[in-house]
């Protein structure tokens, strides 16, 4: 199955371009709250925010697919910078139909706007066909390790074809999906840029390099590199270094771009990602 389309033009696209990230905007609408993946490293958190908030699977709120609009027109209606809509969260979008329909109704009211939705990949294959009709173009998707005996120590479950898998089976079904989402979602034309959490003891030296050449072969335009925040079963692990961290990117770039500015924002970020100042 291909589908032949027109190189996607990522020059306003704040997260995969380092010009555009310091000149266009991004709307992160929340409207996906539930998730089909137990990572041990992530910790949701909705309303209420504590401590390190500004971080993914946070939201002050879930919106419905019809308030997500209104917040997108009250926000267009005095920032003209905004050229980007995306959903990542705080949950997984691609299990949830509040995602499809929020996207449909963007998609119907400002044609011209970028859309983009962040996913662990799990659905990607059943799902890539509807996100192209709707008009998305660009894809993150998180993918930590190409090695299953990693990926156990990874994710505590899997809920895929209605079970939940652990252990060994989980991490194949996560990877066999990822990896045939991937290659489907390249087919239709996407743009791609690939999520990896660089996580000490788990999948650091070298492994990420093994992640950056098969995501390439597979047709991911970039690779995004950030650090483990210690949370969820993850909270007693240290961080990388920041030698680690820049020492990685150096390998990996020799096989795929690299991105380098990533916020780690929050599921509802809304702005110039290069102009915030997240708190500490």
């Amino acid at each position: 199955m291909t589908r032949s389309a027109a190189v996607v033009n990522l020059d306003k696209h704040p997260c995969y371009s380092p010009s555009a990230h310091f000149r266009y905007g991004r709307m992160h609408l929340p409207v996906a709250p539930d998730c089909n993946l137990g990572c041990n490293y992530c910790e949701r958190e909705i309303g209420g925010k504590t401590y390190h908030s500004y971080r993914p699977a946070v939201a002050d709120r879930v919106l419905t697919p019809e308030e997500a609009l209104r917040r997108l027109d009250q926000y267009l209606a005095h920032d003209a910078s905004l050229a980007v809509v995306g959903i990542a969260g705080p949950g997984e979008p691609l299990c949830q139909p509040s995602t499809f329909e929020t996207l449909q109704l963007v998609s119907a009211r400002y044609p011209a706007l970028m859309l983009c939705v962040s996913t662990n990949g799990l659905l990607l294959r059943e799902r890539a066909e509807h996100l192209w009709d709707l008009g998305v173009r660009t894809l993150t998707v998180t993918m930590n390790t190409v090695d299953p005996t990693i990926g156990e120590r990874i994710y505590a479950y899997v809920e895929h074809g209605g079970k939940r898998l652990t252990g060994l089976e989980g991490a194949k079904a996560l990877l066999e999906s990822q990896l045939a989402g991937l290659e489907k979602a390249a087919a239709l034309g996407f743009a791609i840029k690939v999520n990896s959490i660089l996580l000490p003891g788990l999948n650091d030296g070298g492994h990420l390099e093994k992640v950056a050449g098969v995501v390439s072969r597979l047709g991911a335009h970039i690779q995004n590199i950030t650090p483990l925040i210690p949370l969820g079963r993850f909270r007693h692990l240290a961080p990388p270094s920041c030698h680690e961290l820049r020492e990685t990117r150096l390998q990996c770039e020799r096989i795929i771009k690299q991105f380098r500015l990533c916020r780690q924002c929050p599921a509802d970020a809304v702005g110039i990602p290069g102009e915030e100042h997240p708190p500490t």
